[in-house]
């Protein structure tokens, strides 16, 4: 499996000024083995040691990504290939308050120019050391960069508990632990 034959497959599919997202979870093609591509912690892709130059390119690769388990692959609807992901595949780089508080929304938006707000369907999971990932969709996460996390401490609403104090960003009428001390 090749680069070039992935992405002559994935031409056919994603055509036009209006991308829509492909149906990879209605492909079940063929596993074909691995191929030496690689996102790294900082959401940079790299083929066969060499970083992609080229930010279409990667997102059109992203939208053909699946998980299943805890290994990623790059699927079409003849093939499915392993990479690897060191992380997350995506980062949280931006946000916003949609509206006004209280009742406000938060968009967010990945390094790769995914936006959506944090909701029932975009969950926030906080991991047992204090990294923060966001379901991007799918079962794909994003992980929130360290700039975007120290900007939200600056916003977050405390809760005092006996034990602890949690940090809380509110979204659509919902709180999100994003850190406890």
């Amino acid at each position: 499996m090749s680069l070039d034959n992935l992405f002559a497959q994935l031409d056919g599919h994603l055509c036009g000024e209006e991308k829509k997202a492909p149906p990879v979870d209605l492909w079940n093609p063929a596993y074909c083995g691995e191929i030496d591509l690689q996102i790294k912690q900082n959401g940079d892709w790299f083929y066969m040691g060499t970083p992609f130059k080229r930010l279409s390119l990667v997102k059109l690769f992203a939208s053909v990504l699946k998980k299943e388990d805890s290994e990623y692959f790059l699927v079409t609807p003849v093939e499915k290939v392993k990479i690897q992901v060191e992380d997350s595949p995506f980062l949280i780089t931006r946000w916003e308050w949609k509206d006004e508080q209280p009742h406000s929304e938060l968009l967010l938006a990945t390094n790769l120019g995914d936006e959506f707000v944090l909701n029932e369907q975009h969950p926030l999971r906080l991991d047992s050391e204090g990294n923060i990932y966001i379901t991007v969709r799918r079962n794909l996460e994003a992980k929130v960069h360290r700039n975007v996390y120290y900007q939200w401490v600056e916003v977050a609403k405390e809760v005092a508990s006996d034990s602890s104090t949690s940090l809380f960003m509110h979204s659509q009428g919902r709180g999100y632990e994003i850190g406890r001390y």
